[in-house]
């Protein structure tokens, strides 16, 4: 079984000095900073993005009296109540 698989990949020559730099500051191999910049790339794509909406509800019974038998046009009517039209 085959762990590990060989590849050529073309890097700009700034690009290559810069990592190879880096790597040398943070004592690791130029292999193992490559992986891993290739495993964060790849889990930013799988990550879900975009916006999650937390849960705010509680427990109630829905609509409490005066309310309860009223249509929406009697609520908005009482939200609206004294404002001029």
């Amino acid at each position: 079984m085959v762990t590990h698989m060989k590849t050529t990949v073309e890097i700009p020559d700034p690009l290559l000095e810069a990592a190879r730099q880096v790597a040398r500051q943070s004592g690791t191999t130029l292999r193992a900073l490559i992986e891993l910049g290739l495993r964060e790339a790849i889990s930013r794509h799988q990550e879900p993005s975009g916006f999650v909406l937390r849960d705010c509800s509680f427990k109630g019974r829905g609509l409490q009296a005066p309310f309860s038998e009223d249509a929406w046009a009697g609520v908005r009517d009482l939200i609206y109540e004294g404002r001029g039209a």
